[in-house]
């Protein structure tokens, strides 16, 4: 049995346009110790996906519909005063993007740490707690007297270790990774990284890490689903997303994902925007960017197909691997994508199927 199990989750967010579909019917399961890994644009729902699981977003979002089973408790029926006492921080734990976001400027990074063992844990002595947070401290690379220090105090790599601390002091089964790197520069992100993947060994925990660096998932994660307009439209095994991926979408971020074997490599861009999820239309909600659409992903919504075990995409032509892989690495496919005009991607032969180049369209090329 695994130990997350999310099935068909929709969580919307309240707005003046209507209801934003930020997570709209995804499905992911999450194994003991494994790291899956949410990978996809800025507004994808990576983020709304994670804090779905322990309900900790604004008061205009709600959870419409869907399934949430973390080691058979069904999330969804908890009120918020049993998530607070049955799952929060003691089985499950969130790093945020921002680390000074997530501590209270008004106490010591200690005192956060000491209140929140000794709330979840009965008959922990205050001392005992203290030695916990300058042991966690110690092995995170902090000077261990630093506890007594406030958040303003620390630098951004400190702060980032320190709530790595706050979210691991009760050994969570399963813990969130939102952004944990972001701002970072790339010597303290590795260390970062190789910190997180140390202590999650250590504490045998689940782990989901969001992010929008294919770098970060390729390096600490054993699956990763790939998200857009609010589904994942991609998941598999970290090697074949990286190495072989099927949907568009992916190829696409394959692009912006650097090969340092290669001197002579161009990075592309997918242009255009992420659709608008108050509205997004029927078909695939990547359609209105993507150079291979056709009129079926206008108007079918693709349904997840397994092509190898555990690999599943959600794109109706999946199946022209070669074809998708050769084009998609072209700047030109792109380039001459007339992004958002159903006329223009249709009817105007942006993609051959035959597997020649693609051609230019009327109307030019989008802006990148």
């Amino acid at each position: 049995m695994s130990l997350l199990e999310i099935r068909d989750l929709k969580t919307y967010y309240r707005a003046d346009g209507g209801w934003v579909r930020a997570t709209d019917g995804v499905s992911l399961s999450i194994d003991r110790g494994e790291t899956v890994g949410l990978v996809g644009e800025s507004g994808s729902g990576k983020t709304t996906l994670a804090k779905s699981i322990i309900r900790l977003f604004p008061d205009n979002a709600e959870i419409h519909g869907g399934s949430i089973d973390y080691d058979g408790t069904e999330i969804t029926d908890l009120s918020d005063k049993e998530l607070r006492r049955r799952i929060r921080w003691q089985e499950i734990s969130m790093i945020p993007q921002n680390a000074m976001n997530g501590f209270d400027p008004v106490y010591t990074v200690g005192q956060q740490i000491v209140q929140v063992i000794r709330h979840h844990e009965e008959g922990v002595s205050k001392a005992d707690a203290r030695d916990r947070a300058r042991d966690l401290f110690d092995e995170l690379g902090i000077e261990p007297d630093r506890i007594d220090d406030y958040p303003h105090q620390f630098s951004g790599g400190m702060a980032q270790r320190a709530m790595i601390a706050l979210a691991l002091a009760l050994g969570p089964s399963l813990v969130l990774a939102d952004e944990p790197t972001t701002a970072l520069d790339v010597v303290i992100q590795d260390r970062i990284l190789e910190t997180i993947k140390e202590k999650q060994a250590e504490i045998d925990s689940a782990m989901i890490m969001i992010t929008h660096d294919m770098s970060v998932v390729s390096e600490t994660c054993d699956r990763i689903a790939v998200v857009y307009g609010g589904r994942i439209v991609e998941i598999a095994d970290a090697r074949t997303i990286i190495t072989n991926p099927r949907h568009p979408y992916t190829l696409g971020l394959r692009n912006a994902f650097p090969d340092i074997s290669d001197d002579d490599q161009e990075l592309i861009s997918i242009p255009g925007t992420p659709p608008d999820l108050v509205d997004p239309g029927e078909g695939c909600r990547f359609a209105p960017r993507c150079p291979f659409a056709e009129e079926d992903c206008w108007e079918i919504t693709p349904e997840p197909q397994e092509y190898e075990p555990g690999h599943f995409v959600e794109c109706h032509r999946a199946d022209e691997i070669d074809y998708l892989q050769s084009a998609a690495g072209e700047k030109s496919t792109w380039q001459d994508a007339t992004t958002g005009d159903r006329d223009a991607v249709v009817d105007g032969g942006i993609v051959d199927t035959s597997g020649a180049d693609a051609t230019e369209t009327e109307g030019g090329s989008a802006d990148e």
